[in-house]
Protein backbone atom coordinates (compact mmCIF):
# COMPACT_ATOMS: atom_id res chain seq x y z
CA UNK A 1 0.00 0.00 0.00
CA UNK A 2 1.49 3.35 -1.01
CA UNK A 3 1.52 6.08 1.64
CA UNK A 4 -0.74 9.09 1.40
CA UNK A 5 1.23 11.73 -0.54
CA UNK A 6 -0.06 14.39 1.87
CA UNK A 7 1.97 12.80 4.64
CA UNK A 8 5.35 13.48 3.11
CA UNK A 9 7.00 15.78 0.65
CA UNK A 10 10.49 15.79 -0.77
CA UNK A 11 12.18 19.11 -1.46
CA UNK A 12 14.81 17.31 -3.56
CA UNK A 13 14.80 14.79 -6.40
CA UNK A 14 14.78 11.29 -4.99
CA UNK A 15 18.18 9.67 -5.24
CA UNK A 16 20.12 7.11 -3.26
CA UNK A 17 23.15 7.92 -1.15
CA UNK A 18 25.99 5.94 -2.71
CA UNK A 19 29.18 4.87 -0.92
CA UNK A 20 32.12 7.06 -1.82
CA UNK A 21 34.47 4.19 -2.57
CA UNK A 22 35.11 0.54 -1.85
CA UNK A 23 36.60 1.32 1.56
CA UNK A 24 33.56 3.35 2.52
CA UNK A 25 31.35 0.44 1.46
CA UNK A 26 32.93 -1.91 4.01
CA UNK A 27 30.50 -2.74 6.83
CA UNK A 28 30.87 -0.60 9.93
CA UNK A 29 30.67 -1.79 13.51
CA UNK A 30 26.94 -1.04 13.60
CA UNK A 31 26.10 -2.25 10.09
CA UNK A 32 22.53 -3.55 9.93
CA UNK A 33 21.32 -1.32 12.77
CA UNK A 34 18.32 0.84 11.87
CA UNK A 35 17.98 4.19 13.65
CA UNK A 36 14.96 6.47 13.30
CA UNK A 37 16.16 9.98 14.16
CA UNK A 38 13.27 12.26 15.15
CA UNK A 39 15.60 14.77 16.79
CA UNK A 40 16.72 18.18 15.67
CA UNK A 41 19.27 20.91 16.47
CA UNK A 42 22.40 19.35 18.07
CA UNK A 43 22.29 16.85 20.96
CA UNK A 44 20.11 14.24 19.25
CA UNK A 45 21.54 14.75 15.76
CA UNK A 46 25.07 14.48 17.22
CA UNK A 47 24.18 11.03 18.58
CA UNK A 48 22.56 10.09 15.27
CA UNK A 49 25.63 11.13 13.30
CA UNK A 50 27.93 9.15 15.57
CA UNK A 51 25.79 6.01 15.16
CA UNK A 52 25.73 6.62 11.39
CA UNK A 53 29.51 7.04 11.27
CA UNK A 54 29.78 3.64 12.93
CA UNK A 55 27.72 2.04 10.19
CA UNK A 56 24.08 2.33 11.27
CA UNK A 57 21.38 3.23 8.75
CA UNK A 58 20.12 6.49 10.26
CA UNK A 59 16.92 7.94 8.82
CA UNK A 60 16.30 11.56 9.77
CA UNK A 61 12.64 12.61 9.81
CA UNK A 62 12.20 16.31 9.03
CA UNK A 63 9.30 18.72 8.61
CA UNK A 64 8.34 19.19 4.95
CA UNK A 65 9.42 22.56 3.65
CA UNK A 66 11.29 23.48 6.85
CA UNK A 67 13.48 20.62 8.02
CA UNK A 68 15.76 20.65 11.03
CA UNK A 69 15.85 24.04 12.79
CA UNK A 70 19.58 24.33 12.13
CA UNK A 71 19.06 24.41 8.35
CA UNK A 72 18.04 28.06 8.91
CA UNK A 73 20.67 28.97 11.52
CA UNK A 74 22.83 31.07 9.23
CA UNK A 75 24.79 32.77 7.96
CA UNK A 76 27.09 31.30 6.88
CA UNK A 77 25.30 29.22 4.26
CA UNK A 78 26.60 26.40 2.12
CA UNK A 79 27.37 27.80 -1.33
CA UNK A 80 26.58 26.02 -4.56
CA UNK A 81 29.07 25.40 -7.35
CA UNK A 82 28.49 28.96 -8.67
CA UNK A 83 29.16 30.53 -5.28
CA UNK A 84 25.53 31.33 -4.48
CA UNK A 85 24.04 30.74 -1.04
CA UNK A 86 21.92 27.60 -0.72
CA UNK A 87 19.05 27.25 1.75
CA UNK A 88 21.13 25.19 4.21
CA UNK A 89 23.18 26.84 6.96
CA UNK A 90 26.68 25.66 7.82
CA UNK A 91 25.43 24.70 11.29
CA UNK A 92 23.34 21.84 9.88
CA UNK A 93 26.41 20.22 8.37
CA UNK A 94 28.17 19.63 11.69
CA UNK A 95 25.80 16.90 12.90
CA UNK A 96 24.00 15.18 10.02
CA UNK A 97 26.60 13.32 7.95
CA UNK A 98 25.85 9.77 6.72
CA UNK A 99 22.09 10.12 7.29
CA UNK A 100 19.13 9.80 4.93
CA UNK A 101 16.46 12.50 5.08
CA UNK A 102 12.74 11.89 4.75
CA UNK A 103 10.24 14.75 4.80
CA UNK A 104 7.14 13.68 6.74
CA UNK A 105 4.58 15.85 8.53
CA UNK A 106 4.01 14.46 12.03
CA UNK A 107 1.07 16.83 12.50
CA UNK A 108 -0.73 15.04 9.66
CA UNK A 109 -2.37 11.79 10.89
CA UNK A 110 -1.22 9.98 7.76
CA UNK A 111 2.31 11.24 8.32
CA UNK A 112 2.31 10.15 11.97
CA UNK A 113 1.02 6.72 10.93
CA UNK A 114 3.79 6.43 8.38
CA UNK A 115 6.45 7.26 10.97
CA UNK A 116 4.94 4.70 13.35
CA UNK A 117 5.41 2.10 10.63
CA UNK A 118 9.03 3.19 10.20
CA UNK A 119 9.50 2.94 13.97
CA UNK A 120 8.24 -0.64 13.83
CA UNK A 121 11.22 -1.46 11.59
CA UNK A 122 13.76 0.44 13.71
CA UNK A 123 16.14 -0.85 16.33
CA UNK A 124 16.57 2.60 17.87
CA UNK A 125 14.47 5.76 18.02
CA UNK A 126 16.10 9.09 18.92
CA UNK A 127 13.91 12.06 19.85
CA UNK A 128 14.28 15.36 21.67
CA UNK A 129 10.73 16.65 21.89
CA UNK A 130 9.43 18.05 25.16
CA UNK A 131 8.05 15.49 27.62
CA UNK A 132 4.91 13.89 26.14
CA UNK A 133 5.40 15.98 22.98
CA UNK A 134 4.99 12.90 20.78
CA UNK A 135 2.11 11.31 22.68
CA UNK A 136 -0.60 12.75 20.45
CA UNK A 137 1.14 11.22 17.43
CA UNK A 138 1.41 7.79 19.03
CA UNK A 139 5.18 8.10 18.83
CA UNK A 140 5.92 8.33 22.54
CA UNK A 141 8.08 5.71 24.22
CA UNK A 142 5.24 4.04 26.11
CA UNK A 143 3.21 3.45 22.96
CA UNK A 144 6.06 2.34 20.71
CA UNK A 145 7.88 0.21 23.27
CA UNK A 146 4.66 -1.58 24.23
CA UNK A 147 4.09 -2.47 20.58
CA UNK A 148 7.75 -3.28 19.89
CA UNK A 149 9.45 -4.67 23.02
CA UNK A 150 12.87 -4.87 21.35
CA UNK A 151 12.90 -1.17 20.54
CA UNK A 152 15.49 1.09 22.17
CA UNK A 153 13.93 4.53 22.59
CA UNK A 154 16.20 7.41 23.57
CA UNK A 155 14.55 10.62 24.81
CA UNK A 156 16.70 13.74 25.14
CA UNK A 157 15.20 16.69 27.00
CA UNK A 158 16.44 19.69 28.92
CA UNK A 159 15.49 18.39 32.35
CA UNK A 160 14.46 14.74 32.01
CA UNK A 161 11.19 12.88 32.15
CA UNK A 162 10.65 13.45 35.88
CA UNK A 163 11.02 16.26 38.42
CA UNK A 164 9.49 19.72 38.74
CA UNK A 165 11.31 21.10 35.68
CA UNK A 166 10.39 18.20 33.36
CA UNK A 167 7.86 20.23 31.30
CA UNK A 168 10.35 23.03 30.58
CA UNK A 169 12.24 23.45 27.33
CA UNK A 170 16.01 23.36 27.71
CA UNK A 171 18.73 24.88 25.57
CA UNK A 172 22.48 24.53 25.89
CA UNK A 173 23.15 28.13 27.00
CA UNK A 174 20.45 27.92 29.64
CA UNK A 175 21.79 24.61 30.94
CA UNK A 176 25.39 25.87 31.06
CA UNK A 177 24.13 28.51 33.48
CA UNK A 178 21.79 26.35 35.55
CA UNK A 179 24.19 23.40 35.62
CA UNK A 180 27.09 25.33 37.14
CA UNK A 181 29.46 25.48 34.16
CA UNK A 182 29.25 29.25 33.81
CA UNK A 183 29.99 29.71 37.51
CA UNK A 184 33.48 28.30 36.91
CA UNK A 185 34.03 29.79 33.44
CA UNK A 186 35.27 33.35 32.96
CA UNK A 187 37.62 35.79 34.65
CA UNK A 188 37.79 35.85 38.43
CA UNK A 189 35.84 38.41 40.42
CA UNK A 190 37.82 41.62 40.73
CA UNK A 191 39.56 41.21 37.37
CA UNK A 192 38.77 43.32 34.33
CA UNK A 193 36.06 41.61 32.31
CA UNK A 194 34.98 39.46 35.25
CA UNK A 195 31.66 37.69 35.05
CA UNK A 196 30.10 34.35 34.13
CA UNK A 197 30.92 33.14 30.64
CA UNK A 198 29.52 30.35 28.51
CA UNK A 199 31.84 27.98 26.69
CA UNK A 200 32.38 28.99 23.05
CA UNK A 201 30.62 25.92 21.65
CA UNK A 202 27.36 24.21 22.68
CA UNK A 203 29.33 21.80 24.80
CA UNK A 204 26.41 20.52 26.88
CA UNK A 205 24.58 19.49 23.71
CA UNK A 206 27.66 17.75 22.34
CA UNK A 207 28.29 15.88 25.60
CA UNK A 208 24.63 14.88 25.75
CA UNK A 209 24.94 13.46 22.26
CA UNK A 210 27.93 11.42 23.39
CA UNK A 211 26.13 10.16 26.50
CA UNK A 212 23.11 9.30 24.34
CA UNK A 213 25.32 7.22 22.07
CA UNK A 214 26.83 5.41 25.05
CA UNK A 215 23.35 4.74 26.40
CA UNK A 216 22.17 3.33 23.08
CA UNK A 217 25.20 1.04 22.82
CA UNK A 218 24.66 -0.19 26.39
CA UNK A 219 20.98 -0.85 25.66
CA UNK A 220 21.94 -2.76 22.51
CA UNK A 221 24.30 -4.94 24.55
CA UNK A 222 21.51 -5.61 27.05
CA UNK A 223 19.09 -6.46 24.26
CA UNK A 224 21.60 -8.91 22.82
CA UNK A 225 21.51 -10.79 26.14
CA UNK A 226 17.85 -10.37 27.09
CA UNK A 227 15.97 -9.76 23.86
CA UNK A 228 14.40 -6.66 25.41
CA UNK A 229 14.70 -3.01 24.51
CA UNK A 230 14.34 -0.12 26.95
CA UNK A 231 13.73 3.59 27.37
CA UNK A 232 16.71 5.92 27.82
CA UNK A 233 15.88 9.13 29.70
CA UNK A 234 18.66 11.64 29.09
CA UNK A 235 18.63 15.23 30.35
CA UNK A 236 20.96 18.08 29.42
CA UNK A 237 20.98 19.26 33.04
CA UNK A 238 22.00 15.81 34.30
CA UNK A 239 24.80 15.66 31.75
CA UNK A 240 26.09 19.13 32.60
CA UNK A 241 26.21 18.40 36.33
CA UNK A 242 27.92 15.06 35.74
CA UNK A 243 30.49 16.67 33.44
CA UNK A 244 31.67 19.16 36.07
CA UNK A 245 34.04 16.37 37.09
CA UNK A 246 36.73 17.55 39.52
CA UNK A 247 34.80 20.76 40.28
CA UNK A 248 31.90 18.81 41.79
CA UNK A 249 34.35 16.56 43.64
CA UNK A 250 36.10 19.66 45.02
CA UNK A 251 32.74 20.84 46.36
CA UNK A 252 31.24 17.57 47.56
CA UNK A 253 34.42 16.29 49.21
CA UNK A 254 36.33 19.46 49.98
CA UNK A 255 33.38 21.55 51.04
CA UNK A 256 34.45 24.47 48.86
CA UNK A 257 32.37 26.34 46.31
CA UNK A 258 34.40 26.52 43.07
CA UNK A 259 34.71 29.99 41.56
CA UNK A 260 35.74 31.46 38.25
CA UNK A 261 39.50 31.52 37.83
CA UNK A 262 39.94 32.53 34.21
CA UNK A 263 42.32 30.05 32.58
CA UNK A 264 43.83 28.93 35.88
CA UNK A 265 43.21 25.47 37.35
CA UNK A 266 41.83 25.00 40.86
CA UNK A 267 44.04 21.98 41.62
CA UNK A 268 47.21 22.38 39.54
CA UNK A 269 49.82 25.17 39.28
CA UNK A 270 51.08 26.30 36.82
CA UNK A 271 48.31 25.21 34.47
CA UNK A 272 47.11 28.23 32.50
CA UNK A 273 47.99 30.78 29.82
CA UNK A 274 51.08 32.97 30.03
CA UNK A 275 52.17 35.99 27.98
CA UNK A 276 55.13 35.71 25.63
CA UNK A 277 57.13 38.27 23.67
CA UNK A 278 54.75 37.99 20.72
CA UNK A 279 51.50 36.61 22.13
CA UNK A 280 50.50 33.90 24.56
CA UNK A 281 51.13 30.25 25.28
CA UNK A 282 49.75 27.56 27.55
CA UNK A 283 51.73 25.80 30.25
CA UNK A 284 50.09 22.56 31.39
CA UNK A 285 52.51 21.35 34.06
CA UNK A 286 51.09 18.29 35.77
CA UNK A 287 53.85 17.17 38.13
CA UNK A 288 56.87 18.39 40.06
CA UNK A 289 59.40 16.97 37.61
CA UNK A 290 57.89 18.95 34.77
CA UNK A 291 57.99 22.09 36.91
CA UNK A 292 61.67 21.56 37.70
CA UNK A 293 62.46 21.16 34.00
CA UNK A 294 60.53 24.31 33.18
CA UNK A 295 62.50 26.24 35.80
CA UNK A 296 65.76 25.00 34.31
CA UNK A 297 64.74 26.10 30.81
CA UNK A 298 63.63 29.47 32.20
CA UNK A 299 67.01 29.93 33.87
CA UNK A 300 65.49 29.93 37.35
CA UNK A 301 66.28 26.48 38.83
CA UNK A 302 66.02 27.94 42.33
CA UNK A 303 62.23 28.10 42.01
CA UNK A 304 62.01 24.32 41.91
CA UNK A 305 64.10 24.09 45.09
CA UNK A 306 62.07 26.72 46.95
CA UNK A 307 59.81 25.03 49.51
CA UNK A 308 57.01 27.41 48.51
CA UNK A 309 57.01 25.99 44.98
CA UNK A 310 58.69 22.58 45.14
CA UNK A 311 55.44 20.58 45.25
CA UNK A 312 52.14 21.07 43.48
CA UNK A 313 50.31 21.49 46.79
CA UNK A 314 52.77 24.22 47.76
CA UNK A 315 52.40 25.90 44.37
CA UNK A 316 48.61 25.90 44.71
CA UNK A 317 48.92 27.44 48.18
CA UNK A 318 51.37 30.08 46.91
CA UNK A 319 49.79 30.69 43.53
CA UNK A 320 49.52 34.45 44.07
CA UNK A 321 53.29 34.79 44.52
CA UNK A 322 54.40 32.32 41.85
CA UNK A 323 52.28 33.28 38.85
CA UNK A 324 53.63 36.89 38.58
CA UNK A 325 57.18 35.51 38.66
CA UNK A 326 56.39 33.12 35.84
CA UNK A 327 54.77 35.87 33.78
CA UNK A 328 57.86 38.03 34.13
CA UNK A 329 59.93 35.16 32.75
CA UNK A 330 57.67 34.05 29.89
CA UNK A 331 57.52 37.50 28.25
CA UNK A 332 61.24 37.27 27.53
CA UNK A 333 60.86 34.83 24.59
CA UNK A 334 58.45 34.31 21.71
CA UNK A 335 55.81 31.63 21.77
CA UNK A 336 57.68 29.56 19.18
CA UNK A 337 60.93 29.82 21.13
CA UNK A 338 59.28 28.67 24.35
CA UNK A 339 57.53 25.76 22.67
CA UNK A 340 60.72 24.57 20.99
CA UNK A 341 62.72 24.80 24.23
CA UNK A 342 60.07 23.25 26.48
CA UNK A 343 59.06 20.44 24.14
CA UNK A 344 62.69 19.32 23.98
CA UNK A 345 62.51 18.87 27.76
CA UNK A 346 59.08 17.17 27.73
CA UNK A 347 57.33 20.08 29.41
CA UNK A 348 53.68 20.21 28.19
CA UNK A 349 53.03 23.50 26.44
CA UNK A 350 51.42 24.85 23.31
CA UNK A 351 50.03 27.80 21.39
CA UNK A 352 46.50 29.19 21.52
CA UNK A 353 45.35 28.59 17.97
CA UNK A 354 42.56 30.17 16.00
CA UNK A 355 40.37 27.62 14.22
CA UNK A 356 42.02 28.35 10.87
CA UNK A 357 45.37 27.64 12.52
CA UNK A 358 43.98 24.39 13.92
CA UNK A 359 43.28 23.07 10.43
CA UNK A 360 46.75 24.17 9.27
CA UNK A 361 48.46 22.35 12.14
CA UNK A 362 50.67 19.50 10.85
CA UNK A 363 49.33 17.08 13.47
CA UNK A 364 45.73 17.84 12.53
CA UNK A 365 46.61 17.40 8.87
CA UNK A 366 48.45 14.13 9.56
CA UNK A 367 45.43 12.77 11.45
CA UNK A 368 43.10 13.66 8.59
CA UNK A 369 40.70 15.68 10.72
CA UNK A 370 39.22 17.45 7.72
CA UNK A 371 37.04 15.36 5.42
CA UNK A 372 35.41 16.50 2.16
CA UNK A 373 32.28 14.75 0.93
CA UNK A 374 30.50 15.06 -2.44
CA UNK A 375 27.41 17.28 -2.39
CA UNK A 376 24.87 17.67 -5.23
CA UNK A 377 24.80 21.48 -5.07
CA UNK A 378 28.20 22.50 -3.71
CA UNK A 379 30.29 19.86 -5.44
CA UNK A 380 31.80 18.95 -2.09
CA UNK A 381 31.32 20.01 1.49
CA UNK A 382 34.04 20.01 4.18
CA UNK A 383 33.57 18.59 7.64
CA UNK A 384 35.43 17.27 10.66
CA UNK A 385 36.40 13.62 10.90
CA UNK A 386 35.08 11.33 13.58
CA UNK A 387 37.85 10.94 16.20
CA UNK A 388 37.14 7.25 16.86
CA UNK A 389 39.82 5.10 15.22
CA UNK A 390 38.69 1.46 15.07
CA UNK A 391 41.20 -1.01 13.62
CA UNK A 392 38.77 -3.65 12.35
CA UNK A 393 35.60 -1.64 11.62
CA UNK A 394 36.74 1.89 10.85
CA UNK A 395 34.39 4.84 10.62
CA UNK A 396 33.04 5.37 7.10
CA UNK A 397 32.13 8.60 5.36
CA UNK A 398 29.38 7.52 3.01
CA UNK A 399 27.51 10.74 2.31
CA UNK A 400 27.35 14.43 3.09
CA UNK A 401 24.48 15.73 5.22
CA UNK A 402 21.38 15.28 3.05
CA UNK A 403 19.17 17.78 1.31
CA UNK A 404 15.75 18.01 2.88
CA UNK A 405 13.66 14.98 1.98
CA UNK A 406 16.04 13.69 -0.67
CA UNK A 407 15.72 10.07 0.45
CA UNK A 408 11.99 9.78 1.21
CA UNK A 409 11.12 7.38 -1.56
CA UNK A 410 14.30 5.34 -1.10
CA UNK A 411 13.71 4.87 2.63
CA UNK A 412 10.07 3.87 2.13
CA UNK A 413 11.24 1.27 -0.35
CA UNK A 414 14.10 0.02 1.84
CA UNK A 415 12.30 -0.05 5.18
CA UNK A 416 8.69 -0.66 4.16
CA UNK A 417 9.00 -2.22 0.73
CA UNK A 418 6.76 0.47 -0.75
CA UNK A 419 6.85 3.02 -3.51
CA UNK A 420 5.59 6.57 -3.23
CA UNK A 421 2.29 7.57 -4.76
CA UNK A 422 4.11 8.95 -7.82
CA UNK A 423 5.75 5.57 -8.39
CA UNK A 424 9.25 6.65 -7.40
CA UNK A 425 11.44 4.36 -5.33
Amino acid sequence: MAPDPASFRSDEPQRPNRPLDAAAAAPGALAGLKVLDLSRVLAGPWAGQLLADLGADVVKVERPGLGDDTRTWGPPWLKDAEGRDTSDAAYFFCANRNKRSVAIDLADPAGAALVRRLAAQADVVLENFKVDGLKACGLDHATLCAAHPRLIYCSITGFGQTGPYAPRAGYDFLIQGMGGLMSVTGRADGEQGAGPQKVGVALTDVMTGLYATIGVLAALAHRERSGCGQHIDLALLDVQVAALANQTANHLIGGTVPRRMGNAHPNIVPYQDFPTADGDMILAIGNDGQFARFCAVAGRPEWAADERYASNAARVANRAALIPLLRQATVMRSTAEWIAALESEAVPCGPINRIDQVFADPQVIARGLRVDLPHPLAGSVPGVANPIRLSATPVTYRSAPPRLGQDTAEVLADWLGEVAADGSA
